[in-house]
């Protein structure tokens, strides 16, 4: 019964940081799945399942707040569910822990990005371009390349439930605001999530599944969902940019400890990232104090002349 608690638990704040930062609910639950000793598949298979009632949820929540873009969700959700395809059949078959620590490193290198991005002064009112019920998404959006993206997240959820991290790292980097991104990505995951547990069911059966685990994820996850995608609308945009790095960085700078067996540099990176995150996000303000600096200085020399 406290395992079912924990489990509840888990998936309750691993949906309250997938529904507002639009990543972290499968590799989080993944991570607490597996240290309890079920096996690779079983845990991508709970995940999948979880991941449908939540991201029903978190959808309908988003988008009556305003937070999608349905051009973009068919976008996403088509080349999303052919790579969970792609992805559970390489788990049913393939170790996937020869290629996580590949994926870390791109994924690392995504994480810098979105993190020197989002250390710089965003324009004014940059969430006011996209309406509740628009079609499209703001003029300024590039959206090339957003099916390649769907498609390699959709390979990585089926692997290791990892579909928000390479989606809505992307979608920032293309200028689109975060409140739109991680709603369209979160409304897309379902049709990922339902695709992937298809595969994984169809390819290995009901192999280790636990029905109460997957229950207790089910409701704590369902619960977060809605109160997230409100959460979403009231944070700063540059806050959730860089949460959305500090979170890919950390838990993929975890992810290549492990894996090379490195436990005293870890420790290292697990201080480095939230200094070098608090510094992106006083970086504008350092850069101003410095700029008035200079222009004092500047005003004070032609003055003494």
């Amino acid at each position: 019964m406290n395992d079912l608690i924990l489990v509840g638990l888990a998936g309750f704040f691993a949906s309250m940081v997938d529904g507002a930062l639009g990543m972290g609910f499968g590799p989080t639950s993944s991570s607490i799945l597996l240290s309890s000793g079920i096996s690779p598949l079983a845990a991508s298979t709970t995940v999948n399942i979880a991941k449908i009632a939540t991201g029903l949820a978190a959808g309908v929540s988003h988008w009556r707040l305003g937070n999608i873009d349905r051009r973009l969700v068919l976008k996403l959700a088509g080349p999303g569910a052919i790579g969970a395809i792609v992805g559970a059949t390489v788990l049913v078959n393939v170790d996937a822990k020869d290629i996580r620590p590949l994926l870390a490193v791109l994924l690392i290198l995504v994480g810098v990005r979105i993190l020197f991005r989002f250390s710089q002064a965003l324009p004014k009112n940059r969430d006011s371009a996209v309406d509740a019920r628009s079609e499209s998404v703001a003029p300024d959006f590039d959206d090339r390349g957003v099916v390649v993206a769907a498609g390699v997240g959709g390979i990585t959820n089926g692997l290791v439930g990892a579909w928000g991290p390479v989606v809505t790292p992307y979608l920032l980097h293309r200028g689109l605001p975060p409140r739109y991104a991680i709603g369209s990505v979160n409304t897309a995951e379902v049709a990922v999530a339902v695709v992937a547990t298809g595969s994984l069911v169809g390819a290995s059966g009901r192999e280790g599944l636990q029905f109460g685990i997957v229950a207790a994820m089910l409701l704590g996850g369902v619960i977060a969902a809605p109160l997230a995608a409100y959460v979403i609308r009231f944070l700063p945009p540059r806050i959730l940019g860089l949460a959305v790095s500090g979170l890919l960085l950390m838990t993929q700078s975890r992810e290549i400890a492990n894996s090379q067996e490195l436990p005293g540099n870890r420790w290292l990176a697990y201080v480095s990232i939230p200094v070098l995150v608090v510094l992106a996000a006083f970086r504008p303000r350092i850069q101003r104090a410095r700029r008035r600096r200079i222009l004092a200085k500047v005003s004070a020399e032609l003055s003494a002349r």
